[in-house]
């Protein structure tokens, strides 16, 4: 498993800030849940938008498109990811902490 990405603190909401490390560290493996989501999503929309998955040879990209096709997804979840998300990760931190008694 990798390991979770680093956050900066002050874009955490207050309630993860307040609740501790602990809390800090499992919203930061939420959101690096909801990133892998994203990338395969992402990855899903090259083939659904063909019908079919055609090589480079037939479409007669060249290696460096191949390439670029190949890192998109990774960059869009990450853009996403950085932008806050798409809340998911706040829905697994908020099932997954302990509840205050």
């Amino acid at each position: 498993m990798t390991a979770p990405i680093p956050i900066d603190v002050s874009k955490l909401p207050a309630d993860v800030r307040t609740a501790g490390p602990d809390a800090q560290k499992l919203y930061a493996t939420a959101l690096a849940f909801e990133k892998v989501l994203v990338e395969q999503l992402t990855k899903q929309l090259d083939t659904s938008q063909n019908g079919d998955s055609s090589s480079d040879e037939e479409s007669g990209s060249d290696g460096t498109t191949a390439m670029y096709k190949q890192m998109l997804p990774g960059a869009l979840a990450q853009g996403i990811s950085d932008a806050g998300g798409v809340g998911l990760a706040d829905q697994l931190y908020r099932s997954l902490a302990p509840r205050a008694k």
